[in-house]
């Protein structure tokens, strides 16, 4: 699909100022560990609203178990489930297939919004292979919210360490929107041990 910065996206409302948490994934499907990791943003990073931004499809993972889109936005919806957290699909409408495309075209239209790209720890485990991971980090600040198996391996990871010089001490969570990037930080606290994965798998066993 070709990217459209032009045409509409169909976002959720943005006033100028607010403090958005951009959470992107496949929610393949959605579940409760995906609320909570937005839950620990939205409370430790003072956001003002949080984005679940369903995208059309992860070019790093199989697409052959994926729902279709408005599926995933639908369950999405049902389980995100709090007046501070908008679900999107706003990706597949523009035609971004990676994730440096969408920052890019928000930071272009929004420039008064304080944006903050969140992210499972798992992810950073991986960071390294996404496009242009280094163009995402200096676009907008950057949460890493702890996973479980995690807490120890993606610090070490080689997107981690690439970044090293420009992580910010948790004690300072609550300033990251306020801070140009690249800035980013690890977020310790309880952990969900829930995933699409092993949702997946427990459906087709059930099956």
């Amino acid at each position: 699909m070709r990217f459209d910065a032009s045409g509409p996206a169909h976002l959720p409302p943005v006033t100028p100022g607010l403090r958005i948490g951009l959470y992107g994934g496949s929610f393949n499907p959605a579940h409760l560990g995906h609320r909570h990791v937005s839950l620990v943003a939205l409370r430790r990073l003072r956001l003002d609203r949080l984005w679940w931004m369903v995208t059309p499809g992860n070019p790093l993972k199989d697409r052959e178990q994926l729902a279709a889109i408005d599926r995933r936005v639908a369950r999405a919806d049902r389980v995100a489930d709090h007046p501070r957290i908008d679900v999107t699909d706003f990706e597949s409408r523009i035609g971004a297939r990676y994730t440096r495309q969408t920052l890019r075209f928000l930071t272009r239209r929004y420039p008064s919004v304080r944006f903050v790209w969140i992210m499972g720890a798992d992810s950073l485990a991986t960071f390294h292979r996404w496009q242009g991971f280094s163009e995402i980090a200096h676009l907008m600040p950057i949460a890493i919210v702890d996973r479980p198996g995690f807490t120890l391996k993606a610090p070490a990871a080689r997107a981690a360490q690439a970044l090293a010089r420009w992580r910010i001490p948790e004690a300072d969570a609550p300033t990251l929107a306020d801070r140009t990037a690249p800035a980013w930080m690890f977020l310790h606290g309880p952990r969900s041990t829930l995933s699409s994965t092993a949702l997946r798998a427990r459906a087709e066993s059930d099956a």
